[in-house]
């Protein structure tokens, strides 16, 4: 064996000398005491207390340990498992910044397998990377552990038992509960918040628009809930209409005038202003905030919203730029109306119906179904309007009795006029009367021969006589069209039997319309064919009638 020359010797010791000064972080203070926290004792100088025991380790003397005295070290406080075939064996803990001088066994193998051979000795306790290749191993208890500040000092693996392991990874798993449940907590608090901010928001604008009001009503109704509707200020809807100007003004109903309007972002919209002696208005008004509100449908008006401020209440709705259909149908100076409008019109009004009775979630009898009520949009769509006199039926309900009966009179069925009783049949006459007035162009309180008939009874005697073509509006007057129109005639009168039990659904009417295949039966004689001479079919009358059938009162309201 060559011997090295005395130079390199006096350089390895030179490196030597620097690595052990330079290289490993120099403890100072306290911990350059031995054994200064014992046997499974960390000593770190920046911490107070000084000492601590390695996780997985508590204090042999708790009192000594207390009290300042570390000197008794640290135990273990799980067992380590020494059996081979134990079923759970232990594990390490990885600690980083620590440092250890005094190693028991230094071994040259591969680096995967220092866990491995030291679990394979009960004495081995801890063990580390040699830098390269190889570790170095510790047995018995631990003595003079130093802590480093961070990128100081190594990596060290310190034996425990398995249950430690379980310990710490359900201590992992807590932490990252904890984390996610704050996660959670944080978004949920956010979401809160900016409901909060949002609801706020939302309420000012409510303020700036108009007060949710608490109304006195009759009938029991205590209070109106308008949350749902955009609510417009007085002075917002003044604006609009130019101080409710005539030029303005659309028209006039039981519920009070009617004007056109424009508000700030250009929308032109259609103001119900309930007349405040009104009793009849304002029970119009809640039947329209609570039930108008609640539907969707294309062949019904849209409620935009609603004012109830210093003494005024009005309904807010979309515009109808072609106005209603009375106007166009029944003044001679307005725009002709087609039979394919009129025919669109028709079915129009029997999809709304057919939702109002069947599909709405809602089923719902509109009871005042007429030209006045049916309003047209740019492309001539009929929608239903005026949900004043409507009333909501129950699921299984297929009539309801009332002794307060308003409507409008030559639309109402006669069971309704007379006896208070109404249902979807109802409304299935006044599409009758309706669709008679649409295919002659005539209002059915039109007297013919001496007076005594309306338009249903000239209608039902040019039928018997086989000559009703002389009652079609000559301004639709065509070959093709005088079939369809002579087919609506004869639904028309199937609509207006007396009896409801013959008048077919708005479903059934729906389906005779597009469909020439179905064979139509022979219509009975309308009811209410006399024209009766007291009242007139634009005005409203309410029949409040007492048990006696003979004891009737009639009123005439305000005409709409």
């Amino acid at each position: 064996m060559t011997r090295p020359p005395p130079n390199s010797l006096l350089l390895a010791a030179v490196v030597w000398c620097c690595f052990l000064r330079f290289c490993i972080p120099q403890g100072s203070g306290p911990c350059q005491i031995s054994d200064k926290c014992g046997q499974f004792g960390v000593c770190d100088s920046r911490d107070s207390p000084i000492c601590s025991c390695l996780p997985g380790f508590l204090p042999r003397i708790s009192e000594q340990w207390s009290s300042g005295n570390w000197s008794g070290g640290c135990s273990r406080r799980r067992p380590l498992s020494c059996n081979a075939a134990a079923r759970e064996k232990d594990g390490f803990l990885k600690l980083q910044i620590v440092m250890l001088f005094d190693y028991s066994e230094r071994w040259s193998g591969h680096q995967s397998q220092c866990g491995t051979r030291c679990l394979a000795n009960c004495s081995c306790v801890a063990y580390a990377s040699d830098g390269g290749d190889g570790c170095r191993f510790w047995a018995g208890p631990l003595a003079n552990i130093q802590k480093f500040p961070s990128g100081s000092g190594s990596i060290i693996f310190v034996r425990v038992s398995n249950s430690e392991l379980d310990v710490k990874k359900l201590s992992n798993k807590i932490v990252v509960t904890l984390v996610v449940a704050a996660a959670v907590v944080v978004c949920v608090g956010a979401f809160l918040c900016w409901r909060l901010i949002d609801k706020h928001r939302g309420k000012k604008e409510t303020i700036e628009m108009g007060n949710v009001v608490d109304l006195s009503l009759p009938d029991g109704l205590s209070q109106v809930n308008i949350d749902e509707l955009p609510l417009f200020t007085l002075a917002m809807l003044t604006n609009a209409t130019g101080s409710f100007s005539e030029a303005n003004r659309l028209g006039k109903g039981g519920f009070g005038p009617v004007y056109k309007g424009e508000l700030g972002d250009g929308r032109e919209v259609a103001v119900k202003r309930l007349s405040q002696a009104s009793t009849q208005g304002m029970q119009e008004f809640i039947n329209e905030v609570v039930l108008i509100s609640k539907l969707q449908h294309k062949n019904l008006v849209r409620l935009l919203g609603c004012c109830v401020e210093s003494k005024e209440t009005m309904l807010v709705y979309e515009y109808m730029p072609n106005k209603s259909l009375d106007h166009h149908l029944f003044d001679s100076s307005q725009e002709i109306l087609d039979w394919t409008k009129r025919y669109k019109i028709i079915e129009g009004v029997c999809r709304g119906l057919v939702y109002l009775h069947r599909d709405s979630r809602l089923k719902i009898i509109h009871r005042d179904l007429k030209p006045s009520n049916i309003l047209l949009d740019n492309d001539w769509n009929p929608k239903i309007s005026d949900f004043g006199m409507a009333r909501i039926f129950g699921a299984k309900q297929d009539h309801v009795s009332t002794v307060r009966v308003v409507g409008t009179y030559g639309y109402m069925a006669p069971e309704y006029a007379m006896e208070g009783r109404f249902s979807e049949k109802s409304d299935v006459y006044s599409l009758g009367v309706l669709m008679v007035e649409i295919a002659t162009g005539r209002r059915n309180k039109t007297a013919y021969q001496d007076g005594s008939l309306s338009l249903l009874g000239h209608v039902w005697k040019l039928w018997n006589a086989d000559n009703v073509g002389g009652v079609i509006d000559r301004r639709i007057s065509g070959s093709k069209e005088r079939v369809e129109v002579m087919r609506c005639i004869h639904i028309g009168l199937l609509c207006v039997e007396a009896s409801p039990s013959d008048r077919p659904s708005v479903s059934a009417v729906l389906s005779m319309l597009r469909s020439e295949v179905i064979e139509l039966t022979d219509p009975k004689q309308p009811a209410l064919s006399v024209r009766p001479v007291l009242f007139d079919s634009t005005q409203e009358i309410q029949i409040c009638s007492s048990s006696s059938a003979n004891n009737v009162s009639l009123t005439i309201v305000d005409g709409r």
